[in-house]
């Protein structure tokens, strides 16, 4: 019996990996399950070719809330300046009301989802970033966790939320929180489903596909600027090993999902070279310590 194996007949073990062309992972943006029906749908026919990791946002439904209950907010760098009332009202919604809605949209559609967020078995750490209170990024990733409910047959829906160094919960980015995952576990493919067409270029037009090193020369010359910086960013931090992609293309079309993985004219590819790849699949991390692996996320 393989460590990371599913069943199959004759009671041999297939790598779910590697079947059908390897991990996914796929970041859904925050907004309503109605308004996302179409990539559900997706993602639910694709869980049943091969393994899939799907992690959501929430941040419009985080803003609504807070102000709901008249607890101020603000943004700095396009990210949630993110103090301890602010994070409660963040993880309720965030691992409350938005997992648990994708998750019973994805079981209606016979996908075995299991709700999750980075904290549970110490799945995601983070480091916290400066400035910006109980907001992390992802340094490292324990895999064991999200390997035993792949090779379960389950699809893990990932809320994120991640344990800093002291073993605190901190908000985090769902791009980075779904490139830390990526990589950490060695995904094929990392889908950053937005609200644009991929990435555009200098003459304004969509960019079909890059490399790191393309994308870092363009963001240093300020044609990739503003909320994509970090997105690009995040793309380039969940590619794995060699030949591995990553797809910032447009969720709101009607084919999404199945367009990123499988059209070259959808959204902008970011591939990774042997000299670009990433180092490694991460390794164990305990709750609230970081993983020594440099680049998990």
């Amino acid at each position: 019996m393989s460590e990371h194996g599913s069943p199959v007949p004759g009671g041999a073990r297939a790598n779910p990996h590697e079947a059908e062309g390897g991990l996914v992972v796929v970041k859904l943006g925050g907004s309503t399950i109605a308004a996302q029906e179409h990539v559900i749908d997706q993602v639910a026919e694709l869980a049943r070719r091969r393994p899939v990791v799907v992690v959501h946002g929430g941040g419009a439904r985080v803003t609504v809330w807070l102000e709901r209950l008249g607890v101020p907010t603000r943004f700095e760098d396009g990210l949630r300046v993110t103090d301890e009332p602010a994070l409660e009202v963040t993880a309720a919604v965030l691992r409350g009301a938005a997992n648990v809605e994708l998750v019973a949209a994805l079981r209606a559609r016979g996908c075995d989802a299991v709700g999750v967020s980075g904290v549970d078995g110490g799945l995601l750490a983070g480091r916290r970033l400066r400035g910006k209170g109980l907001v992390a990024t992802v340094t490292g990733v324990r895999p064991a966790f999200a390997r035993m409910l792949i090779d379960a047959g389950h699809v893990p829906v990932v809320a994120p939320l991640a344990l800093d160094e002291q073993g605190v919960v901190c908000n985090v980015n769902a791009d980075d929180a779904a490139a830390g995952l990526a990589h950490g576990l060695g995904a094929r493919a990392l889908v950053l489903l937005t609200d644009v067409d991929g990435v555009q270029g200098a003459d304004g037009g969509r960019i079909e596909s890059m490399t790191p090193d393309d994308a870092a020369t363009l963001i240093s010359d300020g044609i990739i600027g503003g909320g994509m910086i970090p997105k690009v960013r995040a793309a380039i931090r969940g590619l794995s090993s060699p030949g591995t992609r990553a797809v910032i293309a447009d969720g709101s079309d009607p084919e999404a999902l199945r367009r990123a993985l499988e059209d070259r004219g959808f959204g902008t590819r970011i591939v990774a070279p042997a000299s670009d790849a990433g180092h490694g699949t991460g390794g164990a991390v305990p709750p609230g310590q970081a993983a020594a692996a440099e680049g998990a996320a």
